[in-house]
């Protein structure tokens, strides 16, 4: 969600430097760029690490509400071609869930943001036993489908969250956001999502899952 459907990562890292700030607390460029696409609890453990004196739960109550709040106060900016392709695939009849490391009051609001039915179902980081990087987050969003895990297409913005699609089973595509996925795992990487509709995201699926298994036999 965050980097993918909603350009909200400047609103978390304007909240976390509020936090750290607080507390006297320098955030150092490459842990900036770890907090991109990693789940709220690993997030506040390292806060923790890093000497912020407050509870886990403490650390992402903060964050939320001050992401929420600018939502709310119309500071929202899609990501290009986002809306267009979510609107695209229920048109189609195609269902989404939307996967997301924030919490579900965010998953909430940002939903609330899109016209009813454009995600089936939502699986939120507070919800989920392990966070992304590890797969059972897509896992979930699949079950949630009712459809097989390689049986869909999970779009990405962050080495987290492609680690954890690529590990699922899922075709996992990459968009890059704020930080580089050259070095993530993933079935293809692309500059955007404008000019993505479902017929063309469908025949690129196609196209990769074909792929894939041509390799997966390969292997074996």
């Amino acid at each position: 969600m965050d980097g993918t459907v909603i350009d909200s990562e400047p609103h978390w890292l304007a909240a976390e430097l509020r936090m750290l700030s607080r507390y006297g607390i320098e955030l150092k460029a490459e842990t900036r760029d770890r907090l991109v696409g990693s789940g709220l609890t690993a997030a506040a453990k390292l806060f923790q690490d890093l000497g912020v004196p407050l509870e886990i739960d403490e650390i992402i109550a903060e964050w939320a509400d001050a992401v929420i709040a600018e939502l709310r106060g119309g500071a929202t900016e899609w990501r290009p071609g986002a809306l267009e392709l979510l609107t695209s695939l229920a048109e189609a009849g195609i269902p989404s869930a939307l996967v997301t490391m924030a919490t579900r009051r965010i998953a909430d609001a940002v939903v609330a943001m899109l016209p009813p039915g454009t995600f089936v179902g939502i699986v939120a980081g507070d919800e989920v036993a392990r966070e992304k990087p590890d797969p059972d987050p897509y896992l979930r969003g699949a079950a949630m489908l009712g459809v097989q895990i390689e049986d869909c297409l999970a779009i990405e913005d962050s080495p987290n969250g492609l680690r954890s699609a690529h590990a699922s089973g899922a075709i996992a595509i990459g968009v890059p956001h704020l930080v580089s996925l050259d070095n993530a795992p993933h079935h293809e990487l692309w500059p955007s999502l404008a000019a993505i509709d479902a017929k063309e995201l469908s025949a690129r699926f196609g196209r990769l899952r074909m792929s894939n298994n041509d390799s997966r036999e390969e292997e074996k």
